[in-house]
């Protein structure tokens, strides 16, 4: 008997082939296959008479096999045509599949099956064109019933994947409900075990809908308990006061080349107010590309130096690390503010390289009055004199735990909590933000600085394509570059979207074979990703080809052209997000949007880019033309990658928030619940990679 901790390739017919391909999936285990949902239904369940089917419908008959032959086609070699006479007590159909000779061994005549699919009309006769088939038993799988779609990975199928989910659903008893028995009966939420049953082979909608509502449920109220926790935890704990200094910020304001806009004087202001109280500041800093969030951070980072204490910034790659170094040594050169940089396989400081050893015994010291880098920063062997304040770029989920850890890792007796400003570039509708971050104050950036240029965006169709490849080489000509974006690493043909490799091989071969092209994808080690970006950086690749992984905050002046393929594989935030890496300097830049889809949905969202270049505009458009899951998009966006919820649940969100409240009210340290504590700190770790 399996457990939900079973490995996967002790499944019955999951081989080591088989379980290398599930483990593309990330399913490793019993568990992951469980909660592996669905990401859409057919409906089988309404099974009809031979004599009620209509043309051009999906339509689900029950019957029995009359006859079934097998044939190569003549006009095509190649191809295996099996057909076959389904009969009722009402009359009979012909049933034809393609390429599929073993059909004729494991049916039979006198076989009863169940045929699901779509209707087509052969001389005015109905037929079925290959359509999903079972042997009429007990209990269905395939047909006959609400059937699962899964997403799904080259060499497994769908008959495959609902074949290993069903023969472990039994294991779905063996794991714990975290959920506190007198919220599910509140709530009247069903149990875990029978939610996953359900979820996965509904008996029917009622069942599928309180299975969905369980599910999206829990992962809510983890957000909502984890939110309640930092409030109790952060309004108990004590924070070093940072006293505002007018003189020196006054004097940091006019070094700056450029006028700060009102909206980040406002935010800086509220940051340096929160900095003087002894509670903990939690704030998030949002502002759309471009708005200048760094400086007003750096604001901050002043102060906390004057004051004589320490800062931790931390971004999410070393990439944007170097970047974030390179660009706040320049802004704090004039303050002699001591800076250092510290990643897994690069430290830097007083402008030169040394050893770790080097940089984390300045540190201890306090020599070092800001360090920047990655999680290295608590994850290496670093502790700090007296560490006030943590600045954290794109990783707002970064919380109490972590900031526990920064804490302890001060060496003199200096255990006040730090302060902590998370900031993030991607456009978040307050209503959102508010509804998941509801422990984190806010200070948005809401207007773009001065004589910044409006990035012209173009949706480009396909007969258009070579016309923007000659805009692009003279782009080039002029000494400007240009990012190609695309949606996946490898090909693939059931996604039909473009490859990176494939376009990175199509524009050097055959494109710009005159021109130096870059290649870059989050597979790449380390070393070769900062070589290409350093290239990229310095002018010597043209075109740099990547996937998303230059989403967030990477800055180079020079690169006046974004192009984008699969556009509408994208959400608006995204592409928005893409668009922002050009339009950095005082040339005019450019975004094209190339999609081979005429779906009129796709062409009003993508019409959207080129109308307006508020992101906060387009969050808001693309929650409503999208729908919320497909909002959430990747982890990087900074929200919480649900399985299951979307932030349109809106019932079920204030549900989880008013569960959360009172469970936290009577039980702050959740002691009656150990199942649910240990759950939390599980999905801490997913959450923050720990």
């Amino acid at each position: 008997m399996l457990t939900h901790l079973s490995p996967i390739s002790e499944i019955p017919r999951v081989g080591p082939a088989i379980a290398a391909k599930l483990k593309s999936l990330d399913l490793e285990t019993v568990h992951d296959l469980l909660f592996y949902f669905p990401y859409r239904y057919e409906d089988f369940s309404h099974i009809v008479k031979v004599n009620q089917v209509k043309p051009h419908e999906i339509c689900t008959i029950k019957g029995k096999v009359q006859l079934i032959t097998g044939r190569r086609s003549f006009r095509r070699r190649r191809m295996f045509i099996t057909e076959s006479l389904v009969a009722d007590d009402t009359g009979s159909i012909k049933i034809v599949w393609f390429n599929q000779p073993y059909l004729s061994k494991i049916l039979k005549p006198g076989d009863e099956i169940i045929l699901s699919g779509k209707v087509e009309m052969d001389y005015l006769t109905p037929e079925f064109i290959s359509p999903s088939f079972e042997k009429v038993k007990k209990e269905q799988t395939h047909t006959g019933r609400i059937v699962p779609v899964y997403s799904l990975t080259a060499g497994i199928t769908q008959r495959q994947m609902r074949f290993f989910i069903k023969s472990i659903l039994y294991a779905a008893k063996n794991i714990p409900d975290f959920l506190p028995a007198e919220i599910q009966k509140n709530y009247r939420l069903i149990p875990l075990a029978q939610a996953l049953e359900q979820i996965h082979f509904p008996e029917n909608k009622d069942l599928l809908v309180k299975a969905e509502n369980r599910l999206k449920f829990e992962e809510l109220f983890l957000i909502q308990t984890q939110v309640w926790q930092n409030k109790i935890y952060l309004k108990k704990a004590r924070a070093p006061v940072i006293k505002f200094l007018e003189n020196v910020t006054r004097e940091f304001v006019k070094s700056l080349p450029f006028t700060l806009t009102l909206s980040q004087k406002k935010a800086a202001w509220e940051i340096l107010k929160d900095l003087e109280k002894s509670s903990p500041m939690n704030r998030l800093l949002e502002g759309d590309v471009g708005s200048g969030k760094t400086i007003v951070a750096v604001m901050a980072i002043l102060n906390t130096a004057r004051n004589g204490f320490q800062t931790a910034f931390m971004a999410p790659t070393e990439i944007l690390a170097h970047q974030h170094f390179e660009k706040i040594k320049k802004f704090l050169k004039p303050f002699r503010i001591k800076t250092a940089l510290l990643t897994r396989n690069f430290t830097e400081s007083g402008g030169r390289k040394i050893n770790h050893a080097g940089v984390i015994k300045k540190i201890k010291s306090g020599e070092i009055e800001l360090v920047i880098g990655t999680h290295a920063l608590i994850q290496e062997e670093v502790t700090f004199k007296n560490l006030s304040l943590v600045v954290v770029d794109e990783q707002h989920r970064f919380g109490v735990a972590q900031r526990k850890t920064l804490r302890e890792k001060s060496s003199s007796g200096h255990k006040l909590m730090p302060h902590l400003l998370s900031m993030t570039a991607t456009p978040i509708p307050r209503s959102l933000a508010l509804t998941v971050y509801g422990d984190l104050d806010l200070s948005l950036i809401s207007e773009m600085p001065a004589g910044r240029r409006k990035i012209l965006t173009k949706v480009v169709s396909p007969d258009k394509r070579f016309k923007a490849y000659d805009f692009i080489r003279n782009q080039i000509k002029a000494g400007r570059q240009t990012f190609v974006i695309c949606p996946l690493i490898e090909s693939s043909d059931k996604l039909g979207v473009k490859s990176v490799k494939q376009e990175y091989e199509k524009l050097n071969n055959e494109v710009f074979p005159d021109l130096k092209i870059g290649l870059l994808h989050g597979k790449l080690k380390t070393e070769e990703k900062e070589k290409v970006m350093a290239d990229f950086k310095n002018n010597k690749i043209n075109i740099l080809v990547s996937t998303s992984v230059i989403e967030v905050g990477i800055d180079i002046a020079n690169a006046t052209v974004m192009m984008i393929e699969g556009a509408e594989r994208f959400g608006l935030a995204q592409l928005h997000q893409f668009r922002g890496r050009v339009g950095r300097s005082h040339h005019q830049s450019y975004c094209f949007l190339f999609t081979e889809s005429d779906s009129l949905k796709t062409a009003d969202r993508l019409a959207a880019l080129e109308k307006t270049s508020d992101g906060f505009r387009l969050a808001e458009f693309d929650l409503k033309m999208r729908g919320p899951g497909d909002f959430i998009g990747a982890r990087q966006s900074g929200l919480p990658d649900f399985r299951m919820a979307t932030l349109a649940d809106v019932a079920l969100i204030s549900q989880a928030r008013t569960a959360a409240k009172s469970l936290m009210e009577n039980d702050p340290s959740l002691a009656k619940f150990p199942l649910l504590l240990q759950k939390i700190g599980e999905w801490q770790k997913e959450i923050h990679g720990e």
